[in-house]
């Protein structure tokens, strides 16, 4: 079935400016990280990297950058291999507990985001893991888990279990024929699943606000305090700077999954 002329033109305009909508915030972002005023203009008087110089010269905002690294990276390397380890189980077995378990992990993604940071504020308040950078990773682990789960489980939908079947048959054990077989073919959405993790737990702002504390504050929260005593030029730079890394890991997410394709 072809679709009319008229249609399509209606679909494209429709989605060009659905397109336009979502990004028009990082239109008008982005050139004010660049002015010279002293307070956030649109368009900017004059063009500056000052904003970023303060940035990059500001104790403060360089400590928060690096807790939002080390969780970011911390965070992949926990989510990863437990996304995997998940994904791999629920395609695996036959068990109806599994279809629950899938929708377990899930949940995050579910869930609205101001309940989970509240009830996780309660869970560590009591344990003594609030302002503290285990809590920080262990509540972003759980927050970027579904994206591993669900890439993984992506690849291995489109993956050839009868292979792995082989190299058992062969005399492999099911954890070797699984990283010499298995784990190669899906590599790509294990990498988009690690990329997305690292995502999530870059630009987490709601449980951030409710759990971290002290010198362990995510650039989120350090600019969501920043905002509400002034509003400085410098969280335009910053926040340019994480659309742009972000942007850069989605590409590479998306090239490394048309290449699992």
């Amino acid at each position: 079935m072809t679709m009319s002329r008229p249609f399509r033109i209606t679909l494209v305009v429709t989605c060009a400016v659905v397109l336009l909508y979502l990004i028009l915030p990082i239109l008008i972002i982005a050139p004010m990280s660049f002015s010279a005023a002293r307070f956030l203009t649109f368009p900017p008087p004059a063009l500056s990297l000052r904003w970023y110089q303060e940035y990059v010269g500001n104790p403060a905002w360089m400590q928060s950058t690096r807790v939002t690294l080390t969780v970011a990276v911390l965070t992949v390397v926990i989510a990863t291999p437990l996304g995997v380890a998940a994904a791999y189980a629920i395609s695996q077995s036959k068990w109806r507990i599994m279809r629950l378990i899938h929708m377990t992990l899930l949940l995050p993604l579910v869930v609205p985001i101001i309940i989970t940071a509240v009830g996780i504020f309660f869970v560590f308040a009591k344990v003594g893991l609030a302002a503290t950078m285990t809590g920080l990773v262990l509540a972003n682990v759980m927050l970027g888990l579904p994206y591993v789960v669900i890439s993984v489980a992506a690849g291995l939908q489109s993956f050839d279990a009868t292979q792995e079947m082989v190299a058992r048959s062969l005399g492999m054990n099911r954890l070797r024929s699984f990283f010499v077989v298995t784990l190669p073919q899906i590599k790509p959405s294990v990498i988009a699943g690690g990329i997305f993790a690292f995502i999530s737990a870059m630009d987490e702002t709601i449980v951030a606000l409710f759990i971290s504390g002290g010198q362990y504050q995510p650039l989120t929260k350090r600019m969501f305090t920043a905002l509400r005593d002034e509003i400085d030029p410098t969280i335009a730079a910053i926040s340019t700077l994480m659309t742009a890394v972000s942007f850069m890991l989605v590409l590479i997410a998306t090239s490394r999954s048309k290449t699992s394709a």
